[in-house]
């Protein structure tokens, strides 16, 4: 076999493309090269079929297989020597897999852990992450945006590109090449407890106007996007990590919704098309099977039907939706047969090279189909540019990643993204005519541990006098009366409410005893609750007259909520889903800043 050698650490040295970097003299950030892929998807080879033949030539039939798998990593720090590393380094050393799936980890753990791996790999490594509302899910100080509903709330098909330059840049500069985003579900199930608020909304035309607009951002700057979860997982009341959902719908109601932001999503040339964990019988023969595994779907309604030329790739494989009925092997051969490319997170990368190995073997599956994809895997890595400079400048990371111009983008795409459901009894205008006291409960769970805290502190510097209290999802009757304790003791009150959509918990609600909380203190005081996450949680407080929704509990949601109590800042958004009892799309209550503090 020949090896294609990488460039050692100490040579990889700033430049243009296609690592990002921010000069310190110039206070200028250089950004990667665009992706330059056509409608459809196709990988541009115009670097010469001969350079793609030349590289498979060199590849035996194992790594032709291994380039199709791409399992997981941490992005945490992790010594030379530590066992989690070892593993790591044999999949590239030993079974020299095709790519990557990275983790949570500071920037420049990241750069380093990839940048070693990288010059360790025989070719270079295909590095992804799930950078859905920015790079700070996987990059601690990378820039957090609202979540995608929360993005559609501001109306601005800009601020959807912008989310994914800026993704794009920061992923670059660690050695990130393409994001599983973004989310191209259409949320109609209020109940649905795995998308919520990764969705753009409820409207399927302004769903897929977002989803090109994020796919552009990121593609023009140098990432490969990935529209996901095709066909769609918006009208499900069940999580895919636990169990196999399954859509009842038509193709007829499948065609004139779930499809369109996919078919928007392929007129961009979207370069990534991730299935979906779940069966639609309708389209499937009557067959109650993951989508990831159907010829139907990722052949027949994906490649035939909507024209989608680049790389698919499918959802997690250690998912319960696939893993539990078919095992790990079985489930990889089935979703490459059905017109997978890439065969991601398996719970164990060597027995799906062994059972892909087996397959191509006896035959099950053609030589001719592993090299299809294989091909489609290189192309992409030569348009790339990743075997000329595989490797990122360390020294460039701290200039990009969390830069203040990226984090000021967030902060007036939050402001902007915060909708005023209702006010019945003027409580939030009493708030923004000036400073009062407040008690200001909080529920968040473990995948929210800070929240709250910002919006405590910016009420402070503001003149607010909140008197803060947290609750969790392990709070008995002793906290709840605490928090009963403190709401007695003021005239008004703030719930603040972080629930979001978390894999492997299969619901999306306030827990019974939180929700009459709120309820309660709604209908004896004045009372405003501010959801940092899904915005459906109103239904469980119906005597609740005021509702903000800020849809995230990152610092720069939570920021932009202080700011529109305070009056510091006007409330412009507008819903991107309907709630009941009467709210329809695009509804939203204005308000300018407040005169006083103008």
């Amino acid at each position: 076999m020949v090896v294609i050698v990488a460039a050692s650490l100490a040579a990889c040295q700033p430049r243009v493309a296609p690592s990002p970097e921010l000069g310190p003299a110039t206070g200028a950030i250089a950004e990667p090269l665009p992706v330059n892929l056509p409608p459809g998807g196709a990988p541009d080879l115009a670097e010469g079929p001969a350079t793609v033949d030349q590289i498979m030539s060199s590849l035996s039939r194992q790594d032709q297989i291994a380039q199709v798998v791409m399992p997981w990593i941490p992005g945490s720090y992790a010594a030379f020597d530590d066992s989690v590393f070892a593993r790591m380094r044999a999949w590239v050393d030993s079974f020299h897999v095709g790519g990557l799936i990275v983790s949570i980890g500071s920037p420049l753990d990241v750069a380093w852990k990839l940048n070693l791996l990288q010059q360790r790999s025989p070719l270079p490594l295909l590095v992804a992450a799930d950078l859905e509302g920015g790079t700070a899910g996987r990059l601690n100080g990378g820039t957090a945006f609202p979540t995608n509903m929360g993005v559609a709330a501001t109306g601005r098909e800009a601020d959807a590109y912008e989310m994914g330059r800026i993704t794009a840049i920061e992923g670059r500069a660690v050695g990130i090449h393409l994001t599983f985003s973004p989310v191209a579900d259409v949320n109609n199930n209020p109940a649905n407890p795995i998308i919520n608020t990764r969705s753009f909304g409820e409207d399927p035309q302004t769903v897929a106007k977002l989803v090109a607009a994020e796919v552009h951002g990121i593609q023009d700057h140098g990432m490969l996007a990935t529209a996901k979860h095709f066909p769609g997982h918006g009208d499900t009341g069940t999580d895919s990590h636990l169990s196999l959902p399954v859509v009842t719908a038509d193709w007829k109601r499948l065609n004139a919704v779930e499809l369109v932001p996919f078919r928007a999503a392929i007129d961009a040339g979207v370069a990534v098309i991730m299935s979906a964990h779940l069966a639609i019988p309708s389209l499937d023969s009557g067959r109650v099977r993951p989508a990831t595994l159907a010829p139907r779907l990722l052949t027949g309604v994906l490649r035939d039907s909507l024209g989608f030329r680049g790389l698919t790739v499918t959802d997690a494989l250690n998912m319960g939706g696939v893993v539990n009925g078919y095992g790990g092997g079985e489930a990889a051969v089935q979703a490459f047969l059905a017109g997978a490319d890439l065969l991601l997170q398996p719970t164990d990368p060597g027995v799906v090279i062994a059972a892909m190995s087996q397959a191509v073997e006896t035959g099950r599956v053609s030589w001719e189909r592993l090299q299809q994809s294989v091909r489609r895997v290189v192309a992409l890595k030569l348009r790339l540019g990743l075997f000329q400079h595989r490797q990122v400048p360390l020294d460039s990371v701290a200039y990009v990643v969390g830069n203040g111009g990226f984090q000021a983008t967030a902060q007036d795409i939050a402001q902007r993204s915060v909708v005023m459901v209702c006010d019945n009894q003027g409580t939030v205008d009493s708030l923004r005519q000036g400073p009062q006291s407040m008690a200001l409960i909080v529920y968040g769970d473990e995948t929210a541990p800070q929240a709250g805290t910002t919006l405590a502190g910016e009420l402070r510097g503001l003149g607010y006098s909140p008197t803060f209290f947290k609750l969790w999802p392990a709070s008995g009757p002793a906290s709840l009366d605490t928090a009963r304790v403190y709401i007695a003791r003021h005239r008004m009150v703030v719930f603040a409410v972080a629930i979001k959509a978390s894999a492997f918990r299969g619901t999306i609600t306030l827990p019974d005893s939180v929700a009459t909380l709120i309820d309660e203190t709604a209908q004896e005081k004045r009372t405003v609750l501010v959801s940092l996450g899904s915005p459906y949680l109103i239904n469980q407080a119906p005597h609740v007259s005021s509702y903000l929704l800020a849809w995230s509990s990152n610092r720069f949601s939570e920021t932009a909520v202080a700011r529109a109590l305070a009056g510091r800042a006007p409330v412009t958004g507008r819903l991107p889903i309907s709630l009941p009892p009467g709210y329809p799309i695009s509804y939203g209550l204005t308000r300018p800043v407040a005169s006083d503090v103008r």
